[in-house]
């Protein structure tokens, strides 16, 4: 079992690393493919993961390199982890630099005094810098109404005001219309001479002049709405958990075809306890404004109704989430920590990517319970038949050394199980792993092969060992007629015979019910087996049955079976996958499912 196991977890992702897919950890897989609800970042995902800086914007609207140049302080000069927006203005900032004397050699004529670095709760982020000439200032850059909180005063038309309600008014109604564009805007502002030097902290941000804002434009992807659908179609539904405003997610959502039927934001979030989030998170498929906190509440709630939930994330925000999911997926670009909190990394940031993974997933996760299933319930049956035979019969019905070889041979045939093939039916849906499971179909299928064993045991016991050893004697009577060692060679004869023929019988059943088992299709005619799978396990019933015949058979205490033996088998082995089938379509119909 471990062995087959393992297998068919490497085997899975062999198959997934082909399809731009990296599994961290091997135990993943089946998460992956049981996956019913995909939690995914907007930036990357939806989006192209280019971020590119195209305005920069004064408070009256117009471009600005005042604003480009204070933008260019507060991110070249922060030691955090620069993001894609971080990136876009440094580059746009060195493009620019050509054309614009008062752009060139800002990293040489500032230098760093301080800074306060950026949290998700103030959302902002803060750089003190000195030119030569020995001014001080403080940058400030975040999320707009975070800004907006900590401004009294706008640069207007060159000079400073009073941040009145109409200036507020106006800035907000630029930043609506940007955001409805498609837009991420963030918020400059700026104090100069602040506090002395080593003595900076978030008190010190208030009363700050805001000087202007920047838009940045990250397109949607044209995938992603296919990619969405496709993952419907497989029985994922994806939620969008993005630390963006709502209007431009809303946006992007409706730009990918994304249907946004419902959406919370974070402050919503604060006033709902996690019973009535848990309620809403079902209809909710956009969360904006969140916290890494917050990403991290929604998705134990969502485990909490029984989903199993995956996030994909490549930022620091993520990890949080990342660590309460079911599987963790990020990408080769996303940040250490992201990757390390990964139970799956992509090569592509792609959703059709993702959809590749999670069929491999199922069809790992398949396999796997093919094994499974069919090993319990023909040990199952074996048990009671040997226990039955044991309790009836004058000698076993089988030695150890047969069991132990007769189990070796059929294992062997089952390592070719992890590259069998799926029927497109079991990938089309989430499936979760359920112990429950194996116990009922253990009792359901289990038994049907000692039905054919105890026949077996009839037939050999009472027709063919006596016609063809005993001239008709029973073996309990055959120490009315035979003694000494002529009487010990007749009942070794019997006994071989009577073994190599429920070995045989055995071997074929046991074999030939992995593609009964497989599929709960009709085998070999709706549903066939892979090459690999066929050709062991009919190797396995071909070795097997030639054993008796030879001398390594004489040496497991085996006579050769006459050929009309296989007169019966024939019979009987097609009537046990007929009751088989039978039994397997009853519990199809009882449970719902096979695997």
């Amino acid at each position: 079992l471990p062995m087959i196991v393992t297998t068919c977890l490497a085997k899975g992702a062999v198959s997934m690393s082909k399809k731009q897919t990296i599994v961290k950890n091997l135990n993943s897989i089946q998460n992956f493919g049981a996956m019913d609800i995909l939690c995914t970042d907007k930036t990357g995902t939806l989006t192209q993961d280019r971020v590119v800086l195209e305005y920069h914007l004064n408070v009256n609207g117009e471009d600005d390199t005042r604003v480009l140049r204070h933008a260019y302080l507060n991110s070249y000069f922060q030691t955090g982890y620069k993001n894609l927006m971080d990136v876009a203005i440094i580059h746009k900032t060195e493009e620019a630099e050509e054309t614009d004397s008062r752009l060139l050699d800002l990293s040489e004529n500032y230098v760093k005094v301080d800074e306060i670095p950026f949290d998700f709760t103030r959302r902002r982020l803060t750089t003190v810098v000195q030119d030569k000439n020995g001014k001080t200032q403080m940058v400030t850059k975040g999320a707009v109404e975070e800004m907006l909180s900590i401004c009294a005063y706008a640069e207007c038309d060159g000079s400073v005001h009073p941040l009145t309600k109409e200036v507020r008014r106006r800035i907000l109604k630029t930043v609506d219309e940007l955001n409805e564009k498609g837009f991420r805007v963030l918020a400059i502002a700026q104090k100069s001479n602040p506090s002395p030097v080593e003595s900076f902290g978030v008190k010190d941000e208030c009363d700050m002049v805001l000087i202007g804002y920047l838009a940045f434009l990250d397109p949607p992807k044209e995938s992603t709405a296919d990619a969405i659908r496709a993952l419907q179609a497989h029985g994922v539904t994806t939620k969008i958990l993005t630390g963006d405003n709502d209007k431009v997610t809303r946006t992007i959502c409706k730009q990918v075809g994304l249907e946004v039927r419902n959406m919370l934001l974070g402050s919503d979030l604060d006033g709902m306890t996690d019973e009535a989030l848990a309620r809403a998170a079902e209809t909710t498929d956009v969360f904006a404004k969140l916290t890494p906190d917050q990403k991290s509440r929604v998705v134990s709630v969502l485990r909490g109704n029984g989903h199993t939930v995956g996030f994909m994330g490549d930022g620091i925000n993520d990890a949080a989430a990342m660590k309460s999911a079911d599987i963790g997926i990020s990408v080769d670009t996303a940040v250490d920590v992201a990757k390390e909190s990964a139970d799956i990394i992509l090569l592509e940031k792609d959703l059709m990517v993702l959809e590749q993974g999670i069929i491999e997933g199922r069809k790992t996760y398949a396999n796997m319970m093919k094994y499974i299933k069919m090993t319990a319930s023909s040990n199952f049956g074996n048990m009671f038949s040997v226990l039955a035979a044991s309790a009836l019969l004058p000698f076993l019905p089988m030695m150890s050394v047969h069991l132990i070889f007769l189990n070796l041979i059929y294992d062997l045939s089952c390592t070719a199980i992890p590259w069998d093939n799926v029927d497109e039916e079991f990938i089309a849906k989430p499936r979760k792993w359920d112990a429950s499971s194996v116990g009922s179909f253990m009792i359901w299928i289990g038994p049907t092969s000692s039905i054919f064993d105890f026949t077996t045991y009839i037939f050999m016991y009472f027709v063919f060992c006596p016609l063809f050893i005993s001239k008709g004697i029973l073996f309990n009577d055959l120490a009315a007629h035979y003694s000494g060692a002529e009487l010990a060679a007749m009942q070794a004869r019997y006994i071989g015979l009577f073994q190599a023929g429920w070995f045989v019988e055995s071997m074929w059943s046991q074999t030939l019910v992995i593609h009964m088992i497989r599929t709960p299709k009709l085998p070999f005619l709706q549903s066939r087996a892979s090459a690999s799978v066929t050709l062991l396990t009919m190797t396995g019933i071909a070795v097997l049955t030639v054993i008796p015949f030879t001398a390594f058979g004489r040496v497991l205490g085996f006579v050769a079976l006459p050929a009309a033996y296989f007169a019966y088998l024939i019979p009987c082995i097609l009537l046990y996958m007929i009751l088989a089938t039978s039994l397997k379509k009853a519990y199809v119909r009882h449970y719902g499912e096979l695997l």
